[in-house]
């Protein structure tokens, strides 16, 4: 820590050397309609606050140069069209600020009031329970290492399972059940050394330095998204620069990389990162006896043949490993309680667009592969769990909007999807902490599965209040006997005042069982798909421009969730977060005889208020949520779910000081989970399954920014420390065999890092 400090006056130091001259940026981008994707010539965009400013061509594409380095808000209008505002928009020397805006006509009119998006946009067919994130909201969230998963758990009805990880619980609902979009493709997970057949791990793969946006659903989402339960997180990527060839070499909290961005030509670009961690450094040096480390990459090539036709392509990876040291009895003992996990996995893709004069289409071919080898061994370095898994999926999509109308659009899509999937797993006789049994001495399978979904969806905007949303799925899984499922949607949004506005949605959810599930007993098979019915209803109300209160109420009815025949306790719902092995009985991976009668059901309310930055320079997010979830496995009891938090308040804010300096902070506090005690052997016993709860847990973290800006290049600083008053927060409770007591296992304490980035 005093090294830290001495750090911290260095750079403050240096960072008030002037540089005897104002340096200057620009900003580029373009302006589409939101609907067809056509460009918008004529749009006024200017700088808010000064009298900066340009007008799009003909191609829809604005340029505004000697910008004085700073942060802006940027706004687009034009006669026909909501204007839209846009916050963080940042200048520096180095690379262009790209902002592209979506503008929709003007179609609402109250009282001779028109009513524009302004700093908060809205999706036509969302219409609750979102939240978009540009990238600067995300790069400068405190605690969040830069990771576009971690900065999402602020958000109301979003509970973390472990606070080092990245396994969102949302709304009551597992781990399994969120749903990841990147440009448009589904990828399977997004984080190093992720579960399988879940969504989380520590850490996400995608580089935030090439995210545009994102947009995060917490519930209620329309029939354009299927498979999924809980959420649908949207990662759109932005383009290459396309002045000249750029780079940027970063060191962060947990990793180091290089980027590099720019034109190959006049109708072409590019991006490219590659990205190390030296996580295993510390490890290793700090005398751990387990060392992860990982590579991930991203590269995005984007070819447009003309105004209307457009190609692009996406290769994003990781490659995981963990090495053991087992030289001393300790580190034998410490390295037989984790599970390993080594793993390649990558989404690579073609998506090809085209614009017509009502809407566009977009066909896509991709493919996602996972190769899992998880391995546990005991103290003897015998293997307690050995799994390698391949999971390859090869995705046909296509897509189209057509704009019937100012006030509707229609949407209509279709999928097929061939996977593949090898598995050999061994469980030898493994007894669990409730006293059963689990044998797999040897289990290899190797199957070919179908999927495929068809979507229809209608929005339109009736009688001048009213917007109207639905749609109809049906999704198809070969694999199991009752392979079609049909899930209807509608929402509503009515509008009361020009402020406030009345939100209802309501549908049905489904989802297919995990790959893994299906291969240790044949009568997996029957297996249904997972259903989920829900009911959503809000009123948003937006305080000035740059202010959004929301109250959302909830409630979701479980159904056809997978439960265990052997261990009649366990439903699925309750596993797939953290890192799962022999502390959590392998109970993720569904290795035993299941059938479909698990049921429960989540429900709670949602308080939310968000801040723009705008002339006002901070900016903030809070929420409170009060929720419940409880499920029923085969014996019938209704217990808490196992990421059942009562009470969650999130506080997130932040202040702009100048073009140089920012400062922000985040303060957590949330009910601690439920638990199994154990009993005086370590065993644990089913009639107090889940019927005790963890301690609450809060943490504050705390983040400095700093920016210096150059004739050519930028540098970009901070000091990020979470936990500063190094709270002990209780993750979860194990049992310590060689002491023969409970094992109180905490997240880290005070973490303090630094983030250095060099942009050219």
């Amino acid at each position: 820590m005093k090294n830290l400090f001495k750090l911290i006056a260095l750079i403050y130091i240096f960072s008030n050397i002037t540089l005897g001259q104002e340096n200057t940026g620009s900003i580029m981008g373009k302006v589409v309609d939101a609907t067809t994707k056509k460009p918008i010539p004529g749009v006024n965009i200017f700088l808010l606050g000064t009298n900066i400013g340009a007008a799009t061509n003909e191609e829809g594409n604005y340029t505004i140069k000697n910008i004085p380095v700073g942060n802006y808000q940027i706004r687009a209008s034009a006669i026909g069209f909501d204007a839209i505002t846009k916050t963080d928009a940042v200048v520096n020397s180095a690379r262009p600020a790209m902002i592209d805006f979506q503008l929709k006509e003007s179609i609402i009119e109250l009282d001779n009031v028109v009513v524009t998006s302004d700093f908060f946009q809205n999706n036509p067919t969302e219409v609750n329970s979102v939240r978009n994130f540009s990238y600067e909201e995300i790069r400068r969230a405190p605690g969040g290492f830069e990771d576009v998963v971690r900065a999402l758990s602020i958000l109301p009805g979003v509970a973390q399972a472990d606070a080092g990880r990245n396994d969102l619980v949302v709304r009551g609902g597992a781990p399994s059940e969120n749903l990841f979009l990147v440009d448009g493709f589904p990828v399977s997970n997004i984080n190093h050394f992720g579960t399988q057949g879940a969504s989380g791990g520590p850490l996400s793969y995608v580089n935030l330095d090439f995210v545009r946006e994102t947009s995060f659903s917490t519930g209620g989402f329309s029939a354009l998204y299927g498979d999924k339960l809980s959420s649908v997180l949207t990662i759109d990527l932005r383009e290459g620069r396309k002045d000249k060839l750029g780079g940027k070499a970063t060191i962060s909290a947990t990793q180091f990389g290089l980027n590099a961005e720019g034109p190959i030509s006049e109708k072409a670009s590019f991006l490219f990162s590659a990205r190390r961690s030296y996580l295993d450094f510390i490890f290793k040096a700090a005398g751990f006896g387990f060392v992860p480390e990982y590579y991930d990459v991203l590269t995005k090539f984007n070819y447009n043949f003309d105004t209307r036709n457009s190609l692009s392509f996406l290769l994003v990876g990781a490659f995981d490993n963990v090495r053991f040291f087992n030289d001393t009895e300790d580190q034998r003992y410490n390295n037989s309680r984790a599970l390993a996990s080594d793993q390649i996995q990558y989404l690579t893709g073609f998506s090809f667009r085209h614009l017509f004069d009502k809407g566009f289409y977009t066909i896509s071919l991709s493919r996602n592969f996972v190769d899992y080898e998880t391995t546990q061994r005991d103290s003897l370095l015998n293997p307690i769990f050995m799994n390698v898994s391949k999971e390859k999926e090869n995705t046909l999509r296509g897509d189209i909007i057509y704009k019937l109308s100012s006030k509707s659009e229609f949407n209509i899509g279709a999928s097929v999807k061939f996977i593949q999937f090898n598995a050999d797993v061994k469980l030898p006789f493994f007894r669990t902490t409730f006293g059963e049994t689990l044998n797999i001495t040897s289990l290899t399978d190797k199957a070919n599965f179908w999927k495929s979904d068809l979507y229809f969806q209608y929005s339109g905007f009736y009688f001048s209040r009213l917007r109207l949303n639905m749609g109809i799925r049906l999704d198809y899984f070969n694999e199991i006997t009752d392979n079609l499922s049909i899930s209807p949607r509608l929402s509503l949004a009515y509008m009361l005042t020009d402020k406030a506005t009345l939100n209802f949605s309501t549908g049905i959810y489904h989802q297919s069982p995990s790959y893994i599930w299906l291969i240790a007993d044949s009568r997996n098979k029957d297996l249904k798909q997972i259903k989920v019915n829900q009911y959503i209803s809000g009123i948003d109300y937006r305080l000035r421009n740059d202010i959004n209160v929301r109250l959302e109420g909830f409630y979701k009815d479980y159904s056809n969730y997978p439960t265990s025949i052997s261990r009649p306790y366990l439903v699925l719902a309750n596993t797939g977060a953290g890192y799962v092995g022999a502390d959590d009985n392998y109970s993720s991976f569904g290795l035993e005889q299941l059938s479909s009668d698990g049921n429960g059901y989540a429900r709670g309310i949602e308080l939310s208020l968000q801040k723009k930055s705008s002339d006002i320079p901070h900016y903030g997010v809070l929420s409170l949520t009060y929720s419940e979830s409880f499920f029923k496995a085969l014996d019938g009891i209704k217990r808490p779910g196992s990421y059942d938090q009562k009470w969650i308040f999130n506080v997130s804010a932040g202040y702009i000081f100048n073009e140089r300096w920012e400062a922000s902070m985040k303060f957590r506090f949330a009910t601690g989970k439920p638990y199994t005690p154990f009993n005086f052997d370590g065993s644990q016993t089913v009639a107090l399954y889940n019927s005790d709860r963890l301690p609450d847990l809060h943490s504050l973290d705390i983040r400095i920014d700093r920016r210096w800006n150059f004739s050519d290049w930028a540098l970009i600083t901070y000091i990020d420390i979470q936990n500063i008053y190094n709270r002990n927060n209780i993750s979860f409770y194990r049992w310590d065999a060689r002491t023969q007591s409970v094992d109180k296992t905490s997240n880290i304490g005070i973490l303090p890092s630094i983030g250095v980035s060099l942009e050219l």
